[in-house]
């Protein structure tokens, strides 16, 4: 028995050495919950778990500890990610189904649970936990010569799981079993007939041994079996006291519950289920449309696509955060593939990038049974009650429910405006009191004396050592060091902070203190570029808010509001979890505008989905704006900030923009279509098409595949969209497509699906278009002469002031971001198609330190 059980140990570290191969940091965690003192059982499971490779912790309840006491402690464990097994050393009266309910399956290791007593009587025992007293029964009667089929089997004093369990596994080895009480009226009889006898509780003195017939095989699992001891009677009498047979079965089902954790973390095909479409023609309202689906509960969702219980945050039924901790536990895994979804020069009505994005993942995943998620942007209040409406997508290619999409969600945006001000009230606190104090009083009220004991914080620390002052006692200042420490000295005049609110008030504007929309706040830039909690910090405590009077930036974290600023933020960094109306999952999060900031969502909706998709899957976003305002900053200032690579560039063009680039009427927000725009006109098409090619051109100075995606609309002609099709192959798309999703849902994209497929498999030559070391003003002119086609750029005294003042400052070496009218290539908004020769001119240039990129003003763009 001794070389058996060594065989065993053997055996659990041979396959845990061979999962450790691919996983070094993998080491399978046993929790052992135990009711009352029991030392021998704690040392025999500790030294088997050494013995094996495993972890094991032991958590302590007192014997007499209550039904829900147990129960507290078991949903702690099942909640923990870092525990891969649960053992119950209880006594068998405290195993109540209330309790074995609370187990989870799959970490139930004992073999206790519903689930698995299902799985075996089905036969699926190769998918569940066996019993590890049962299992070690069988083992020690086969390993001792006991031949077990034709046999006739009596378990005794067994109840619940371990008896079905040992009837189970008897019945399989071609056994006759018996089941009896102790104190059931034909107990003597019934061990007459037996050929072995199983004790499941330990044995009444009133039941004499004479009963049991002698060459009687008889092995003892109750409690005495569990330290080592068992008995055959009409054989030579054992005993085997340095091995827990049971624990060595516990310690095969963790070694077979780790190696499931770790294959659930790999690359998988969801099992997703996704909600059936019935397209109604007409089509009717977005809202109606969005109404009319019943989402899936999101907690449900998250099951499906990998995510583990305590990975997400649930908000209402319908969404839910997902915790940063996901990417440590799947950092091992490969990335899916990187889609973005860009648009030519549009309209003021927009060409539909949000809902070709949403209809792309729902012919991926609900039409191609292929991984997919979407990450969007969170519509600011202010576009959403406005002229544009909300930015869920359209028709049958939307986010639901709509309005929890469009409106709140999670109170993100509500976090940005609630940190923005907080900043903007410390500004003109601190003036203050410094226009009112003398330097020992602020330094007094800065550093206070709080039970008799003075000290600085990690922030103030931070701020000595910027001022090159190598100090940590407050009392050993000089009055010089002290006077340089407590005053900033903003120059009123140079305040960039400015509050904000998430709606359109103009009246805001023009009152003494002046408001920007929230979505403008870099607080938001900020959000959407960082990759981590601690990231954050460090960016937003690196926000330049103004200069002090000797020219020199003054930062959130000379103010010290940068730990209050982040708490405020702690739950707005995690990414929101929504569906599309097939059931798909999304991601919402981050909402920059595209012209003072990049306008994209955020890197880590993007990273998290990357890891879940798995490799083989397909991570589809969206940038603001043309292509040569959202992608070119995807590319030079997102993906510089995350480094991802993208795969694939969809480009998104409408019949209707491309009539107004070759020369149709103005197309005004509310104003009914010209007939140009309603009836076929082939001439206009192939005019327009003009800005379609140099999208492409843009998108191709990347290094990245281009798949041209028409968003098809019912006034568009066969004729027409042939047309585009073909100019836009011949202009250098890998391909170019008609959708109708709007219309039909997942099933009108399955062509693009396979197009982007096709063209993520050739494989991108990324590259950036700029060295950030360059000057700012050979970065601005790059981005001006080769993506928007301008002859120069042309500075004003102002510009040129603040880039001197930038690149003195230590700022010179970050990405630009654009601040430049969506309607044109050019600085001006009715310069449709390519505008040509044109002198680019920069009024201003202002600085998002935390954020991280310096953003030009563009002629007489509104920030």
């Amino acid at each position: 028995s001794d070389s058996f059980a060594l065989k065993v140990i053997q055996n659990s570290k041979e396959v845990l050495s061979l999962l450790q191969e691919k996983n070094p940091a993998f080491k399978p965690v046993l929790a052992v919950i135990q009711a009352g003192e029991d030392n021998l059982m704690q040392e025999i499971n500790q030294k088997l778990a050494e013995e094996a490779g495993l972890n094991i912790t032991h958590i302590c309840l007192p014997a007499d500890s209550s039904e829900d006491e147990i129960i507290d402690e078991i949903l702690k464990i099942n909640e923990d990610s870092r525990v891969h097994g649960l053992a119950l050393q209880i006594s068998e009266t405290s195993f109540s189904s209330k309790i074995l309910h609370a187990l989870k399956p799959e970490k139930d290791v004992d073999g206790v649970t519903d689930v698995n007593l299902g799985k075996l009587v089905r036969g699926d025992a190769h998918d569940c936990f066996v019993s590890p007293v049962a299992r070690a029964v069988i083992e020690l009667l086969e390993k001792s010569g006991v031949n077990l089929d034709g046999r006739k089997i009596l378990v005794i004093g067994a109840h619940g799981s371990l008896e079905a369990t040992l009837q189970c596994l008897f019945q399989r080895k071609g056994s006759m079993t018996m089941s009896s009480q102790w104190k059931a009226p034909q107990l003597q009889s019934k061990l007459h007939e037996a050929d072995v006898v199983i004790f499941g509780s330990p044995k009444p003195e009133e039941v004499p041994l004479s009963w049991i017939q002698q060459g009687t095989t008889v092995l003892n699992c109750s409690h005495d079996f569990l330290s080592g001891k068992w008995l055959q009677i009409g054989c030579r009498a054992t005993e085997n006291n340095r091995s827990n047979w049971s624990s060595l079965w516990v310690q095969q089902n963790m070694v077979g519950s780790g190696r499931r954790w770790l294959r659930e973390q790999q690359y998988r095909r969801w099992k997703l289920h996704c909600l059936k479409l019935q397209p109604l023609s007409p089509v009717p309202s977005d809202i109606e449309i969005s109404r009319a689906q019943t989402p899936k509960a999101v907690d449900v969702l998250a099951k499906e696509i990998g995510l583990l219980e305590d990975e997400i945050e649930i908000y209402g039924r319908s969404k839910a955060k997902v915790r940063l901790s996901l990417l440590e536990r799947l950092k091992d895994q490969a990335d899916g593939k990187y889609v973005l979804v860009a648009g030519i020069t549009p309209t003021p009505l927009g060409e539909g990038k949000s809902t070709v994005t949403i209809g792309l993942v729902q012919a991926m995943t609900a039409h191609l049974n292929v991984n997919s998620f979407a990450c969007l942007r969170q519509p600011s209040q202010g576009p959403t009650f406005g002229v544009k409406g909300g930015a869920a997508g359209g028709g049958y290619a939307q986010v639901i429910p709509m309005e929890e999409f469009n409106l709140h969600l999670t109170g993100d945006i509500h976090a940005i405006t609630a940190a923005n001000n907080l900043l903007a009230a410390a500004i003109d606190t601190r003036i203050l009191h410094e226009n009112t104090q003398t330097d020992k009083a602020l330094y007094n009220r800065l550093v206070p004396s709080v039970n008799g004991i003075r000290e600085f914080s990690k922030i103030q620390l931070a701020r000595l050592k910027k001022l090159g002052i190598n100090k940590t006692d407050p009392g050993t200042l000089t009055e010089d060091e002290m006077r340089k420490f407590a005053r900033l000295d903003i120059d009123p005049a140079t305040i960039t902070w400015q509050r904000v609110l998430d709606t359109n008030d103009r009246f805001l504007r023009k009152i003494t203190a002046q408001f920007d929309i929230a979505v403008a706040s870099e607080i938001m830039a900020v959000l959407a570029l960082t990759d981590s909690l601690k990231d954050m910090k460090e960016r937003l405590g690196r926000m330049v808010v103004a200069s002090d009077k000797n020219g020199q930036p003054v930062t959130a974290d000379d103010l010290g509001v940068t730990g209050a600023l982040t708490v405020l933020m702690k739950d707005a960094i995690k990414p929101n979890l929504m569906q599309t109306l097939e059931g798909t999952p999304v991601f919402v999060h981050a909402g920059p505008f595209a012209n003072i900031a990049h306008g994209n969502s955020s890197v880590l909706a993007d990273k998290i989905a990357l890891k879940l998709v798995g490799e083989e899957g397909f991570v589809v976003t969206e940038a603001g704006f043309g292509a040569d305002i959202g992608m070119e900053k995807f590319f030079n200032i997102k993906c510089r900030a995350s480094g991802l690579v993208p795969n694939v560039v969809v480009l998104v063009a409408t019949v209707r923009a491309l009539k107004m680039h070759g020369g149709g009427p103005s197309v005004t927000a509310g104003v009914p279509l010209k007939k140009e725009y309603t009836e076929e006109n082939l001439q206009l098409v192939a005019d327009g098409c003009c800005n379609l090619k140099k999208q492409i051109q843009i998108a191709q100075l990347f290094g990245v595949p281009v798949v041209v995606a028409l968003n098809v609309f019912k006034t568009d002609t066969r004729a027409e969209i042939d047309l585009v099709c073909e100019l836009a192959k011949q202009a250098g798309a890998f391909d170019a497509v008609p959708c109708y999703h709007w219309s039909v849902g997942g099933k009108g994209s399955v062509d693009l699906a396979w197009a982007v497929s096709e063209a993520a498999h050739k494989g991108s030559r990324f590259q950036f278009l700029y060295d950030v070391q360059l000057p700012i003003v050979e970065k601005i002119r790059t981005i001006a002469q080769a993506v928007y086609g301008a002859r120069d750029i042309e500075l004003s005294s102002e510009a040129q002031s603040k880039i001197d003042r930038y690149t003195e400052q230590g700022f010179g070496n970050l990405p630009i971001c654009m601040a430049k009218t969506h309607l044109s290539l050019s600085h001006q908004p009715d310069k449709k198609g390519v505008p040509k020769d044109f002198i680019l001119p920069i009024t201003d240039v202002r600085a998002s330190i935390g954020a991280g990129f310096i953003y030009p003003l563009v002629g007489t763009v509104s920030v």
